[in-house]
């Protein structure tokens, strides 16, 4: 028994559909390869984000129960020697190890004149940390330790699920990206030879066999596709 053999001449629209799809040509693929090798990175920044965030959350605990604010909200009080010295330890330690990516993102971001987040983020803690530092040494009465604390794990917190949701879909793209084929089966009258994709031609006929994992697009929209089905 001969295959089927079904011919599909695509016309401008559904060929322009194809062409938009695949990012305008087949260099597009190549670059799409480039921006996942990028993506990559977002997992070990996640991984960064994920021990400061536990680290700085067991030292923010502290920090948050000697509070004279919270103790007076929670009607305890803490009076063993040195816990007044806690909060601005700790809350200091906290600002130097929690707060120093966003602290080396707001540089980032003033350099190169395009404030965002991390501008936002390092001013707040600044000015948390330079008020409840003076305020330990006499100078004002802004107290600010343990809002400082929590406010630097919440964002480590935030930054982390950030990474770790932009890791996860790199992951799905590079796996749709796998999908994308190298080569092509190219007609020429009843023969059929396999050229790479970046060697196919407006006018060029390409076979398509059924169970093809994806289908490959040619550096023009108007090129035409053979089908077979056995």
């Amino acid at each position: 028994m001969h295959p089927m053999t079904e011919h599909h001449h695509t016309g401008p629209d559904h060929t322009e559909q194809i062409h938009d799809h695949h990012g305008g040509d087949v260099h597009a693929g190549h670059d799409r390869h480039a921006g996942h090798d990028r993506h990559a990175g977002h997992g070990a920044h996640g991984e960064v984000f994920r021990r400061l965030f536990w680290w700085n959350l067991l030292l923010a605990v502290p920090v948050v129960l000697t509070s004279s604010m919270v103790q007076d909200w929670f009607g305890y009080h803490l009076t063993f020697w040195g816990a007044g010295v806690i909060a601005p330890v700790l809350g200091t330690v906290v600002f130097v190890a929690g707060g120093r990516p966003f602290l080396s993102g707001a540089v980032s971001e003033v350099r190169e004149r395009t404030p965002g987040m991390m501008l936002l983020i390092a001013v707040a803690i600044s000015v948390a940390f330079a008020a409840s530092l003076g305020s330990t040494f006499g100078v004002g009465d802004l107290d600010f330790w343990w809002e400082l604390a929590a406010l630097i794990v919440v964002m480590l917190l935030g930054h982390w699920l950030e990474m770790r949701a932009i890791g996860q879909a790199s992951g799905a793209l590079e796996a749709l990206a796998t999908l994308l084929p190298d080569r092509a089966e190219r007609m020429i009258g009843h023969d059929v030879e396999e050229v790479a994709i970046a060697d196919l031609h407006p006018a060029d006929v390409v076979l398509v066999r059924p169970g093809d994992a994806s289908r490959p697009t040619a550096p023009s929209s108007k090129a035409r596709r053979h089908s077979t089905s056995r």
